[in-house]
């Protein structure tokens, strides 16, 4: 049933998404591009750019400026975007398996349907104020995100049919002098994710749509679920220590110990 809520998202996303038209650019002509900015000591500048289906693997885009860029489909394993301006960016099916994204401003940028296995998405910038708009949200609709180490705030973001086996995602409780950091699903929408023997411990959930959300063999210690609608969940091997289901709705979930 996930693998076909899955597909059936990747499907939808893909039937929706406007015709990508020829890119901008070659691989060489972005590689030299960031070169000339790096020794220019500027940021490049790929703001609102086709650059749908090329090969850039590996190259460093640390602080460019991609906002509002057609990036659908392109080939950007193993590349450093760090602190780099993704605001508004169409990420569709792109390959971003173990890309670093620390720091990245990600605001309305669309993964759906993405490969960002083992990725690195850590402290993301996600909104301009101190609250995300509903514009803001991420999109990550049948995305993969297996194995990413995740440090974030995906406040009201659409992660259907997502797939998060093994996101590591508690967050480091060696460096909190100034408060506790963590993830944050609230209010977001993860009909149908794969969260499977992921480390989850403290991750805020409140209000998440979770239904049919599978949690098998999760790390979930004082994870927060208060409110969330979790109708159908599977928590079967799931450590559930200290987590929090407060007003969460539980209708035909399995796995939960005896509360």
């Amino acid at each position: 049933m996930r693998a076909l809520l899955r597909l059936l998202c990747v499907v939808l996303v893909a039937a929706a998404a406007p015709a990508a038209r020829a890119a901008d650019f070659t691989r060489a002509e972005v590689a030299d591009a960031l070169e000339a900015a790096r020794a220019a000591g500027r940021p490049a500048d790929f703001a609102g750019r086709a650059l749908a289906g090329l090969d850039l693997a590996g190259l460093d885009f640390r602080m460019a400026d991609l906002s509002g860029a057609d990036l659908s489909g392109a080939d950007l394993s193993d590349c450093d975007l760090r602190r780099a301006k993704l605001v508004g960016t169409r990420l569709v099916g792109a390959n971003l398996a173990r890309a670093r994204l620390n720091l990245a401003w990600v605001m309305a940028a669309d993964f759906s349907g993405a490969n960002l296995r083992e990725a690195v998405l850590e402290t993301l910038v996600v909104s301009e104020g101190l609250e995300i708009r509903p514009e803001e949200a991420n999109r990550f609709a049948g995305a993969d995100l297996s194995g990413a180490k995740v440090t974030a705030r995906f406040h009201r973001g659409d992660f259907r049919g997502a797939k998060l086996t093994g996101l590591r995602a508690s967050p480091d409780m060696r460096n909190q002098s100034m408060g506790l950091i963590r993830t944050e699903f609230t209010s977001a929408t993860l009909t149908g994710a794969d969260f499977s023997g992921a480390q989850l411990a403290r991750v805020d959930f409140k209000f998440a749509r979770l239904m049919d959300a599978d949690f098998r063999g999760a790390d979930l210690t004082r994870a927060d679920f208060a409110g969330a609608d979790l109708r159908g969940a599977n928590f079967t091997g799931a450590t559930t220590e200290g987590a929090v289901f407060d007003g969460a709705t539980l209708t035909g979930a399995h796995g939960l110990p005896a509360q």
